[in-house]
């Protein structure tokens, strides 16, 4: 009876053994699964909310691209209206002299093709109430208009206050995007470039190459698309259901993640990227929760501590890559657009009243004919050595940014101790810049000369705000233009009526 009850024992106590062991392995495999279900789910967060914050910040800099982009033909279409014979010359009304009309169109058209020349347009003339063109009239465009090219562009026109407008599509004719302002009322002013010139706006760095980028009219037909297929299609319906009406958004559901910004002319840039991709990772965290959770019911709590480190550092390396991707310029290695802006409002709101800052603002001269004659690859090559430059020149505490394709930006910080000699620095940096950009040739034989034209704006002279300082800066960039390119212009050396000019 006894050896009975010892033998009853044991196998009790075997079963709380048992019941023990297996218990506490429960306990340590529900644990290990809540741990890493916690971890798969806010790791799924961040990769969303990073790569949202990403994409959106992505599609504000292909906002401000193509806004600087079309304002810029607009500016250079514009500078026609500097010429009497253009803004007063009317082809319908019959001339006295012959002679005397030849003679007038010949100067239009000579001041057209010189504006024509300043970027690579494929047409840029001015067509009458008759039909009768004068300047650069492309056979493309001849063919899709015929002898109907006033009224039809006459109707493109919808911005009544400037008297202008935007268009592409005419025939399901999407290879041209024109833009249209009207000079009199018998007269019309036409540019256009080619659509796929948008290339190289929308220029995604190497880790967004999964993002396809749109810009969309107002209808929501693409006007371009990094996906070549897609032109002139409309945006898709499930798409559209998401963004229709809305002039700036951030959505993600199971099938993607998509971003849309307005811009001029009612147009949008909408960017959108799969959700499988966003969440491509996620996979490899989930193998790694899974085979460690395994482990963790062998080797207990010390190894779940190991988990939660493994499965995090992934999440940190993304966090951190991401906030770097989304501030620095990929080819120059400096400040992008977005992060340089932000940076410099920073610099001039924490300024004292009696401190010294400059805007120097530099656009690249002859940088198109690099990219035509040498490739991308190679302008490329040039905007890293550019950036080299600026790194050599200004000092740590300065603010570096390239704003544009070859648009470059600096926030000048003066120290304390050159403040009563900050023009005599500013002076030196312009130089310093100009010799720097002297020697430096171009291409297997040194046959392209890199240079840039400044402009320089000071704090507080010439502004207290970003915006103010930037405009200014611009208007003393586009002086040294005129001057012949290859040197830097002061705001406040350019005259009063230069100024309003600009």
């Amino acid at each position: 009876m006894a050896e009975k009850r010892r033998n009853e024992h044991t196998a009790q106590i075997k079963k709380i053994k048992l019941f023990m062991i297996f218990g506490y392995a429960l306990i340590i495999i529900v644990t290990a699964f809540m741990i890493s279900y916690f971890t798969v789910t806010k790791n799924d967060e961040v990769l969303k909310t990073k790569t949202s914050e990403l994409t959106y910040a992505l599609n504000i800099q292909m906002k401000l691209n193509i806004n600087t982009y079309l304002t810029k033909l607009e500016d250079t279409v514009t500078l026609v209206f500097g010429s009497t014979e253009a803004a007063e010359y009317d082809a319908t009304k019959e001339a006295e002299d012959g002679y005397d009309a030849l003679a007038t169109e010949k100067v239009i058209s000579d001041k057209l093709n010189e504006l024509c020349l300043t970027e690579n347009y494929v047409d840029f003339f001015i067509v009458y109430a008759n039909d009768h063109p004068v300047g650069k009239m492309s056979n493309g465009t001849r063919n899709l208009y015929g002898d109907k090219t006033y009224e039809i562009l006459s109707e493109t026109i919808t911005r009544p206050r400037t008297n202008d407008g935007w268009s592409t599509g005419y025939n399901g004719d999407f290879r041209r995007i024109y833009y249209v302002k009207r000079i009199h009322e018998n007269a019309l002013l036409v540019a256009s470039f080619y659509t796929n010139e948008l290339a190289s706006v929308f220029v995604r760095s190497e880790d967004m190459r999964d993002t396809t980028v749109r810009l969309v009219s107002e209808d929501y037909r693409i006007i371009y698309s990094s996906a070549d297929e897609e032109l002139g299609a409309m945006l898709s319906d499930d798409m559209m259901g998401h963004i229709a009406g809305m002039s700036a958004a951030t959505i993600m559901n199971d099938d993607y993640l998509v971003t849309v910004n307005g811009c001029g002319d009612n147009w949008h840039v909408i960017c959108s990227v799969p959700t499988k991709i966003v969440l491509a990772e996620r996979r490899e965290v989930i193998v790694s929760t899974v085979i460690i959770s395994v482990l963790s019911a062998v080797l207990a709590i010390i190894l779940g501590t190991v988990l939660s480190i493994y499965v995090t550092n992934p999440v940190n390396h993304i966090v951190n890559k991401l906030g770097d991707q989304a501030s620095i310029d990929r080819l120059t290695g400096i400040y992008n657009k977005l992060s340089f802006e932000e940076n410099a409002e920073y610099m001039l709101k924490s300024a004292r009243t009696d401190e010294h800052h400059a805007i120097i603002l530099m656009d690249i001269d002859n940088f198109k004919g690099v990219n035509d004659n040498l490739g991308h690859s190679y302008g490329d090559k040039v905007l890293a050595e550019i950036g080299n430059i600026l790194r050599l020149t200004f000092g740590h505490s300065d603010c570096l940014g390239r704003i544009g394709g070859d648009e470059f930006c600096v926030m000048l910080n003066i120290p304390e101790n050159a403040q009563s000699e900050y023009m005599e620095l500013i002076n030196d940096k312009c130089r310093s810049l100009c010799e720097a950009f002297h020697s430096n040739y171009t291409g297997d034989d040194g046959s392209y000369k890199i240079s840039a034209s400044i402009g320089v704006a000071l704090f507080p002279e010439d502004g207290r705000g970003f915006s103010e300082l930037y405009k200014n800066a611009d208007k003393a960039l586009y002086a040294s233009k005129r001057k012949g390119k290859d040197t830097y212009t002061i705001f406040r050396d350019i005259s009063e009526e230069a100024q309003n000019n600009e």
